[in-house]
């Protein structure tokens, strides 16, 4: 039996519901915004995320540390 979700996974109900979108669109926007620009910072998909698309800061931030971890595992 799997023990509760922890980590950035456990913000992705909140956030598919607090903005209506699932969390693989979320992620495709960054991965796309990573492919045009390789030296996108941590900090700067954060304030993107932030500014462009209404997100929270924990939101944004969860996204961003699970997608980063996906693509670097």
């Amino acid at each position: 039996m799997a023990g509760p979700v922890k980590g950035p996974a456990s913000y992705f109900p909140s956030i598919e519901a607090t903005y209506g979108r699932p969390v693989a669109e979320w992620q495709a926007l960054l991965r796309e915004q990573r492919s045009q620009n390789p030296g996108v910072r941590h900090s700067e998909q954060v304030a993107w995320l932030k500014t462009e698309h209404g997100l929270g800061h924990g939101h944004a931030n969860a996204l961003v540390a699970a997608t980063r971890a996906e693509d670097d595992a």
